[in-house]
């Protein structure tokens, strides 16, 4: 009976090739205790004695060198060919192997060959040894206490003090990290302009130098072609960067064309090509750019919220474009501290700028999207970060005032209720709100003595690399209990949100409800004449922001008791 069975994986994934045999008992060896010896075993008695002058002892450090390392190619020639055959030649290739298959010693090899892989194959078929039991039925939660270490930093080789404005981890889920350097600051000249890519395998010295026209304030890899960066100038250019083609930009958009403020922000779009970006900027606008032409910007979108009349715009310092969420919607975080719902391809231009979230009483420094629930983003500004749903204007959770400013805010890949934020005091907290309370950060480490200024989590959720004012960015190693999946995570996360919503939802609706009464009465005690002139106004008056919320929170909560 022939046997078939197709594989739908490597080899290398079954494991190692058990030989199985019949055998009897063997003696390997006897060995037997030997007489003589236990005669001469004497017991030593017990002795004290005691000395006035104990060895001297010393402590010597030594801090060695760092080791340099550098990569090399190396040029491999396939061998194994007879002399008249080029293997580089498709055809001479092709015929020299139709002519070894029809040899007799060829095919008799094979099927030698096929006899011992057959046993194999079917041994594998018939058991398997590394098989997992009960798998599934013992559901542990992670006890280890949520800690982090520093892995290693990366120094600035620029004499000049420079802050790490941006950080982008390599798309391909490898280790290494590009940093976009420049200085802020109103007015600072003299700091040089270089940016680097660096690789946590040799942190010793830079594996690439980007030396633009003007100092670096956001870059990212290309998601299509991970050689090529794209990156924000403090002039307003968007520059285009190739590492195979040397350090220097290979195109950059023209000045009358670009940005009249620094580009904080900017995000590589999902296309077909993979060479279409958007860039945000404090001069209040969004720029949309192709690389294959970037004498000017294919789109802008003037950042103005409705009802505002078009000369108020809002100065844009964070950007967020996740294509889960849609292809054409992104968000946009301003100097005022509102966060802007946009949508590309909106049906009218007065829709392109939806929705605004207003709550933040200072500039949106940081923007990030949830990767498991697309509704739900994170901001950071002021002294808090809040976590907001798209389809309500009022935060769902907002975290305690702290003493320093948030600059950076970014979710865990790998576990939906873990977000991580950075403060200027140099303090990175890491938010578990499923194994852990929502009051209280789950985690709060000392980076460094100054401001931190960026902050990126790598794809695997195991490093987060963070960015200082001093120039270094320091990578640090998580433990387990934040990087892995608990069980129920997902959906015990999305039930405690969707209950923030629903509880939201219910406030919003009291107030408005509040709202009509009170216009009624107001309307029902004044006059008609000065009814339609002040029934707002008294409206407004009657519910007070503070107090109108606070009952109208003890109402709720007494209701659903």
């Amino acid at each position: 009976m022939e046997i078939s069975h197709q594989y739908v994986k490597q080899r290398k994934d079954f494991g190692r090739h058990p030989r199985f045999r019949d055998e009897g008992a063997e003696m390997l060896a006897d060995i037997r205790p030997n007489e003589e010896h236990a005669k001469n075993f004497v017991v030593r008695k017990t002795i004290s004695t005691s000395i006035q002058v104990g060895q001297q002892m010393s402590e010597h450090e030594v801090n060695t060198n760092p080791v340099v390392l550098v990569n090399r190619g190396v040029l491999h020639t396939e061998g194994g060919w007879p002399k008249e055959i080029d293997c580089t030649e498709i055809e001479q290739v092709i015929r020299y192997r139709k002519k070894v298959e029809k040899d007799e010693h060829y095919i008799r090899a094979v099927v030698a060959l096929c006899a011992g892989a057959e046993e194999v194959v079917k041994e594998n078929n018939a058991i398997d040894i590394y098989e997992q039991y009960w798998e599934g039925d013992d559901a542990k939660y992670s006890t280890e206490a949520a800690a982090a270490h520093t892995l290693t930093q990366l120094l600035d080789p620029s004499p000049s003090r420079r802050g790490a404005q941006y950080l982008c981890w390599h798309p391909d889920g490898s280790r290494k990290v590009a940093v976009a350097y420049s200085v802020l600051e109103f007015q600072a000249e003299g700091a040089p302009s270089d940016s680097y890519v660096w690789d946590l395998g040799n942190p010793a010295q830079p594996d690439s130098v980007l030396s633009p026209t003007s100092p670096l304030v956001c870059l990212n890899f290309n998601l299509r072609d991970n050689k090529v960066l794209g990156a924000g100038q403090y002039n307003g250019q968007f520059a285009v960067f190739d590492t195979r083609q040397g350090s220097n930009a290979v195109d950059a958009t023209p000045i009358v064309k670009s940005h009249r403020d620094p580009v904080y922000d900017f995000a590589w779009l999902q296309s077909k090509t993979g060479t279409e970006a958007m860039t945000a900027s404090s001069d209040g606008r969004v720029l949309w750019w192709d690389t294959r032409r970037l004498g000017e910007p294919r789109e802008e979108l003037p950042l103005a919220e409705r009802g505002v009349p078009s000369g108020a715009l809002f100065g844009a310092v964070s950007l967020d474009y996740s294509p889960a969420a849609g292809p054409t919607k992104f968000l946009v975080g301003t100097e005022p501290g509102n966060v802007l719902l946009c949508n590309r391809k909106a049906k009218t231009p007065a829709d392109r700028v939806g929705a605004s979230y207003s709550g933040h009483h200072g500039p949106v420094y940081g923007l990030s999207r949830s990767p498991f629930y697309p509704k739900m983003f994170a901001s950071c500004g002021d002294w808090t970060a809040r976590v907001w749903n798209e389809d309500l204007r009022t935060p769902l959770i907002t975290t305690a005032y702290h003493t320093a400013h948030l600059t950076a805010i970014r979710w865990s890949p790998t576990r939906p209720s873990v977000f991580f934020s950075a403060r200027e005091d140099g303090v990175l907290d890491a938010r578990d709100y499923y194994l852990n309370t929502q009051t209280a950060p789950a985690l709060s480490t000392q980076v460094a003595d100054c401001a931190l200024t960026s902050l990126r989590v790598h794809e695997g959720g195991s490093l987060v690399a963070v960015g200082c004012r001093d120039g270094t960015t320091a990578v640090l190693q998580l433990s387990s209990s934040l990087v892995d999946l608990q069980p129920s995570e997902k959906a015990a996360t999305l039930a405690m949100l969707e209950r923030e919503t629903a509880r939201e939802k219910n406030l919003e609706k009291a107030q408005k409800e509040a709202k009509i009464r009170a216009r009624k009465d107001a309307v029902a005690q004044e006059p008609a004449a000065a009814a339609a002139a002040g029934a707002d106004a008294a409206a407004d008056a009657a519910i007070g922001e503070g107090d109108n919320i606070q009952q109208l929170e003890k109402e709720f909560f007494e209701s659903t008791m």
